[in-house]
């Protein structure tokens, strides 16, 4: 099959979806969850044989290729979660009266075809496809080679269990550079790319396609240790936001500490990371007041057990580091000073703001939202952790009762554009 005619057949099989009642899909959801489930075996000798085969990955690379019992049930959790979702296709978000007996509604709608491309994480592909299929889209996947295995397994796994109701094509596989770059013209055919992966992955996807592109720029992300804090609390707070999971986009690659917080306690929180296994660099402040090595430079995302420290003056030091190094992925502030955490949650540019909580809190499954098809640093159409919602857009809906243009054009009929409830629908 072409590429285009793999294209061509997600957008057809997609509207055979789409057809489907809200129930129906959710129960194609759950069928997904309970064959990721029944065939676990299969998924994780395919795992194993990538790994095996995984010479010269880094160890940042290599986490996120793994997968293990714990994150297959995640997986099968996370669909079971969209499934019990409300439906997200066809909510009337707005509702207006035209004229008497000419009812026009807003709807929510299905893109329509999605092309994802990811480096290493196998677990995407069902994350992904959870997604798309909940919100009515096909779906076209393309791994990194390293998740070849993998990836053959879990396509495998959940398209035989959409069969018979959605033929398996809503959810193609890609597997070679070559179909990625034919699928990037297909501008007729496909709605969305979607790259998850390294900035220069975005950048190569951006400057190769007329398709729209929603995808972030590296994850470099802050932790801003304000004079307001609790030290225990930033120093448990820093650790997991650094050592939890060091490959994800959302892991502190930046401590920020305010200059006028003691030495001391400076110190400790370098500490608290040096004791956890992280090579620690400093920003030129904090290297001649602490002694650190001298970080390259404060826009890095290290994506491994290395971070850099500055030194800032207070929030607003704070604000201005994180517009001038910062991707505008997640920053954090932690600090009891509530003047402090409103200034920072107000006036920092970033998808995702928090305040005395770990930046690995920036994803689709702890938001709620089931999973995530990716996280967005782009301004239009869906930012941050982008769930169901980030895949839809809207149609219009007009009903009327022989109505014609003309007669309101000669002043027959007058426009009332009366707003109603739209949950009256």
């Amino acid at each position: 099959m072409t590429p285009r005619e793999q294209a061509v057949a997600a957008r057809e099989a997609s509207r055979v979806l789409q057809a489907l009642d809200s129930e129906a899909r959710s129960a194609l959801l759950r069928r997904m969850a309970d064959a990721l489930d029944a065939h676990r075996p299969r998924i994780l000798e395919a795992n194993a044989a990538d790994l095996a085969e995984a010479d010269g990955l880094s160890e940042a690379l290599r986490a996120r290729l793994g997968l293990s019992e714990g994150k297959l049930e995640t997986l099968a959790a996370g669909l079971r979660t969209l499934a019990d979702s409300p439906d997200p296709i066809g909510r009337v978000l707005r509702r207006t009266e035209l004229s008497p007996g000419l009812e026009l509604r807003q709807e929510t709608a299905p893109l329509g075809v999605l092309l994802v491309i990811f480096e290493s994480r196998p677990d995407a592909v069902s994350q992904i496809a959870g997604l798309a299929l909940r919100a009515g889209n096909g779906l076209l996947l393309k791994g990194g080679k390293e998740a070849l295995h993998s990836n053959r397994a879990l396509h495998a796994v959940l398209t035989e269990a959409l069969e018979p109701d959605v033929p398996a094509a809503v959810i193609g596989l890609v597997e070679t550079r070559e179909e990625v770059a034919d699928l990037l013209a297909l501008d007729d055919v496909i709605d969305l790319v979607v790259p998850r992966g390294s900035g220069s992955l975005v950048r190569h996807i951006q400057e190769n396609t007329r398709i729209p592109v929603l995808g972030h720029a590296e994850g470099i992300c802050h932790v801003y240790v304000d004079a307001g804090a609790d030290l225990a609390k930033a120093a448990a707070i820093v650790v997991d936001a650094k050592c939890d999971y060091p490959a994800a986009c959302n892991a502190m690659e930046t401590l920020l500490l305010d200059a006028s917080l003691p030495e001391t306690s400076q110190r400790a929180l370098v500490d608290v990371l040096v004791e956890a296994g992280v090579d620690v660099l400093g920003g030129p402040r904090a290297s001649e007041t602490l002694g650190l090595a001298p970080a390259g430079d404060l826009h890095t995302e290290y994506g491994e057990l290395v971070c850099a420290v500055e030194l800032v003056d207070g929030a607003t030091g704070a604000i201005d580091h994180v517009h001038a190094h910062g991707s505008g992925h997640t920053e954090a502030i932690v600090t009891e000073d509530a003047e402090a955490a409103r200034l920072f949650l107000d006036r920092v540019d970033a998808a995702c703001v928090f305040h005395n909580a770990s930046t690995r809190f920036a994803d689709g499954f702890r938001f709620g939202l089931g999973a995530e098809v990716g996280i967005s640093t782009a301004r239009i159409h869906a930012r941050g952790p982008v769930g169901v919602d980030g895949l839809l857009t809207t149609r219009w809906k007009l009903e009327g009762a022989g109505h014609t243009a003309g007669a309101f054009a000669r002043g027959e009929v007058a426009y009332t554009h009366r707003n109603l409830p739209a949950g009256d629908a």
